[in-house]
């Protein structure tokens, strides 16, 4: 699987829910029962964006992430990916 780029069109896989909580939020995949907790607010408003039409980097932009931060933001999301809770776009 190659690494996400700012190029890359995801979106949340359809057997992911979203639950927000205080600290940001709870993503549970039906299909592999795995639970992961997204401890920044911002990673989840990223999420809310990548609706499938939009670029990550266009994501990152109207999230207000800053050049410094996206390396860890683009880490963050292969993480994601390879746990199946993210995916390529049709």
């Amino acid at each position: 699987m190659p690494d996400i780029t700012p190029d890359s069109v995801l979106t949340v896989s359809g057997r992911v829910a979203i639950r927000p909580e205080p600290f940001g939020a709870l993503l549970y995949h039906f299909g592999t029962r795995r639970l992961s907790f997204l401890k920044s607010p911002v990673l989840v408003d990223i999420l809310d964006r990548l609706d499938g039409t939009r670029s990550v980097d266009d994501a990152l932009s109207a999230a207000g992430v800053d050049d410094a931060s996206r390396p860890s933001i683009l880490r963050a999301l292969s993480t994601l990916r390879a746990s199946q809770m993210l995916e390529e776009a049709a």
